[in-house]
């Protein structure tokens, strides 16, 4: 997903794996934001960011692998992404600009969003294309590609409509684009992307707890793609009580890792070997799962009465002998001529910090 702390609007596409293929551009622009660039653009494919680029880099860069293989074979394609985020810059610059004047909001931060792409579905052939604005956080404008007229989700964008309406020339570009020219481009970047895209990975399943009466987690991390579920069940049956599910996120190397927790405190010790936890992952056969036992759960918890005897044995010889030598430097001093009995304020500043 686009790379922002802030989530305006979510457009759900339909995807059915594996026949049914995405090409997403998801692209925002802000004002009064602080701490991201005014504009950022991500494009997936099949919901897996492929490139990015910002008002900060001020350029496109391919994000995986086989990507950047297609980049520096068509070289002129990457040209392309460069030149349209530094064009979408402008457009998206002016457009909040002139939102917020027409609008009389005078303060405060306001995102404009813009999802669109096409989805090709390889075993029927149909092609789908489609875009979308959203304005602080609402529905804004949506083209319709049949008819090539844009539909107001809100009357503040009926002016917007007629605007854009009346550009016959850019509605035409648009229908090129994301009937023929993007679906074509998909079906390239499928290609390429076919052994990344199909790929399995596996993950590590562990349990953890941080004390006795805590919930214990549920934690599987190191698996690709992101089509998953993880969930606690009883006596083979999914529990939705007593559980709390975390979203999928992803690792640094392109993986992926969630949690569910499950809350112990009713639970009698006798019933644990009822419960367990569930990986699935679409396309793969076999589920894992994790048994219940207090003898797998990792935690780094030590009882707040058991204090080990070695480190009270150490500090104890160490304090000891601490206090004789100082002892016996007094002593040594007091005894040897031309030279005072040692200040006790010294020694207790020189040994007061052990760094």
């Amino acid at each position: 997903m686009i790379q922002c702390v802030v989530v305006v609007f979510t457009l759900f596409c339909p995807v059915a794996f594996p026949v049914k293929h995405s090409l997403i551009f998801s692209l925002t622009a802000s004002s009064g934001v602080r701490d991201i660039p005014e504009f950022l653009g991500s494009v997936l494919v099949d919901e897996v960011q492929a490139g990015y680029c910002d008002s900060n880099i001020k350029t496109a860069e391919p994000k995986v692998d086989w990507m950047r293989k297609f980049m520096k074979e068509n070289p002129q394609q990457l040209e392309w992404y460069v030149n349209k985020c530094i064009e979408s810059q402008h457009f998206f610059r002016a457009t909040i600009d002139s939102l917020v004047k027409r609008l009389n909001q005078t303060t405060g931060a306001h995102i404009l969003q813009r999802m669109s792409g096409c989805e090709w579905d390889d075993e029927t052939g149909e092609i789908r294309g489609y875009i979308q604005y959203g304005y602080d956080g609402e529905d804004f404008i949506a083209l319709d590609l049949q008819t090539l007229t844009w539909i107001a989700s809100k009357p503040e964008a009926f002016i917007t409509k007629l605007r854009w309406d009346a550009d016959q020339a850019e509605l035409d570009d648009y229908k090129y684009y994301y009937v023929h020219l993007y679906p074509d481009w998909l079906k390239k970047y499928v290609q390429y992307a076919n052994s990344s895209l199909q790929r399995t990975d596996l993950p590590s399943v562990s349990l953890l707890q941080k004390t006795p009466s805590s919930p214990v987690t549920c934690h599987a991390t190191g698996f690709y793609p992101d089509r998953a579920d993880l969930f606690w069940r009883k006596d083979g049956e999914e529990l939705h009580e007593d559980v709390d599910k975390g979203e999928i996120l992803p690792n640094h190397d392109g993986t992926f890792q969630m949690s569910v927790d499950l809350n112990i405190s009713l639970i009698a010790p006798e019933d644990w070997k009822k419960y367990d936890c569930v990986f699935q992952m679409s396309g793969v056969k076999d589920d894992i799962i994790t048994k219940l036992d207090k003898s797998v759960i990792r935690t780094n918890w030590v009882p707040p009465s058991v204090f080990p005897a070695g480190a009270v044995i150490g500090v104890v010889v160490g304090l000891l002998l601490l206090l004789l030598c100082i002892t016996g430097l007094f002593m040594w001093r007091k005894k040897t001529n031309g030279f005072r009995a040692a200040n006790t304020s010294d020694s207790a500043d020189r040994h007061s910090d052990p760094n």
